[in-house]
């Protein structure tokens, strides 16, 4: 592992462990094994890690995402495999989603994770085109844009399922098919195309 990737995975470990605030760069750098001074090649302080811990969480979601949402499904399908990824990986990683969280509202690194986002924005987008030409999609939409619009909707449904109102499996299961619907729904999408 490189000296980066200890940086950032001893400083997640630690933030789950202990919190962000209590935690100093002397911390994280003596888990990750390596001189204080290395951490200011990669990071300028503590909270600049926040990306960097964001596209961590990115890139675990989107490597799930390719594993579980079939290429080969109609759209709906696909909707219904991507929410259910996104709620299960929340579900399995809420600690490091609240510390994500919390570290990104107290920096100046914001955009930096919205960045972070641009493989799963690309995705979407390219699965958006090819419903469209299938006419899967009935309307005119600006496939990026769409795509960020829901993403966003999706995450802000899992992590207000496991950060906030602590629902029910079957109450979550709810909200996951209304989720679905409204998508759907609001992309007009064409149910005599999918057979």
């Amino acid at each position: 592992m490189d000296k980066e990737k200890r940086i950032v995975t001893s400083a997640i470990q630690l933030f789950k462990e202990q919190g962000i605030d209590k935690i100093k760069i002397a911390d994280i750098v003596k888990r990750a094994g390596i001189a204080q001074g290395t951490f200011y090649l990669y990071f300028p302080s503590k909270m600049s890690l926040m990306p960097a811990i964001a596209k961590v969480m990115v890139d675990n979601i989107f490597e799930a995402i390719q594993k579980n949402v079939d290429e080969q499904a109609p759209l709906i399908e696909k909707f219904n495999q991507l929410i259910d990824t996104i709620f299960m990986m929340t579900r399995e990683h809420k600690e490091l989603v609240a510390i994500i969280y919390a570290g990104l509202s107290a920096s100046d690194y914001l955009k930096d994770w919205v960045n972070a986002y641009t493989p799963y924005y690309n995705w979407l987008r390219n699965e958006l085109d090819k419903a469209k030409a299938k006419g899967e999609i009935l309307i005119a939409i600006d496939s990026y844009a769409t795509s960020k619009m829901v993403f966003g909707l999706i995450e802000a449904a899992a992590e207000r399922a496991y950060l906030f109102d602590s629902k029910e499996e079957v109450l979550i299961d709810e909200d996951k098919r209304d989720l679905l619907e409204f998508i759907c729904n609001a992309l007009v999408v064409n149910k005599a195309v999918i057979k």
